[in-house]
């Protein structure tokens, strides 16, 4: 079983698994037809493409972000849907080092189904080392999924200034409120710490050696168990590669204000940091 990362060979050599369903969730925020252009040119076989602002943003929301988390009974239809069952593997790749992935990784740990991981480099790293690729459009085969969700791991606006340790996972510069490129104010919520999610990746867009996040994430940490520290991005996504780090290194899942700063800075009475 595969719960955090799968490597390339690892793939390659069970690409005719009947228990195994990949997901290709390539994504351009700023051309949003895009991954499923590339997708429909060329993917791993057998993937089936799945959207972040149609599928993995469906409405009925918990929250008011750009990109609003499924309400549970939402999640629940989608990966019926999908045609994932509590038997199947499943492996999500996307061309952003797994930052796009890591949204349904996520969703589908707090939906508790854990045979899920993200392909280590991606897209790049297929191509990189000359995987196999065709353009057939894959149509998933319906499923019954009928899980309960995680209790506790999502944490709403009301409640996200009750932690100790709140952890802002975008670019130090939209952190410090430096600029903001695509929401409404910029800055960050009062007490949270910056760790850009980019910072789990080594040169190679891999990510980092286990013992290495181990360090990271323990400094990181502190005196606060993971499940009571806190992460946002922009809006819900990118805040799940710092998830999938932390489990990967060990630690249990920590929570997700999946409203994250898209939510926050809109909504009137929100106090916004910033930093010189």
């Amino acid at each position: 079983m595969y719960k955090t990362l799968i490597d390339f060979n690892s793939l390659l050599n069970q690409l005719d698994n009947n228990n195994l369903v990949i997901f290709d969730v390539r994504y351009d925020l700023m051309n949003k037809s895009a991954g499923r252009e590339e997708y429909s040119l060329s993917h791993i076989p057998g993937a089936i493409y799945v959207d972040l602002g149609l599928d993995l943003s469906r409405k009925p929301s918990t929250n008011r972000s750009r990109h609003p988390l499924p309400q549970t009974e939402t999640m629940n239809k989608l990966f019926s849907e999908l045609g994932i069952n509590s038997n199947k593997q499943v492996i999500i790749y996307d061309n952003v080092f797994g930052a796009f992935a890591a949204r349904l990784w996520w969703m589908l740990n707090h939906m508790q189904h854990k045979r899920v991981a993200v392909l280590d480099g991606g897209w790049q790293q297929w191509i990189n080392l000359q995987g196999p690729t065709c353009s057939k459009i894959e149509k998933p085969k319906e499923s019954k999924f009928n899980n309960a969700a995680m209790n506790d791991s999502v944490v709403c606006i009301e409640r996200v200034r009750n932690f100790d340790l709140i952890i802002d996972s975008r670019e130090p510069s939209r952190y410090r409120g430096d600029s903001e490129p695509i929401d409404k104010k910029a800055g960050h919520i009062p007490n949270a710490i910056n760790r850009f999610w980019k910072n789990n990746l080594n040169n190679s867009g891999l990510f980092k050696e286990q013992n290495i996040l181990v360090e990271e994430f323990e400094e990181l940490f502190g005196e606060t168990s993971s499940e009571n520290a806190v992460f946002y991005c922009g809006s819900g996504v990118t805040a799940c590669h710092n998830l999938l780090a932390a489990v990967h290194a060990g630690f249990n899942l920590p929570r997700l204000y999946a409203g994250s700063w898209s939510e926050w800075c809109a909504t009137s009475g929100k106090e916004i940091a910033v930093s010189n």
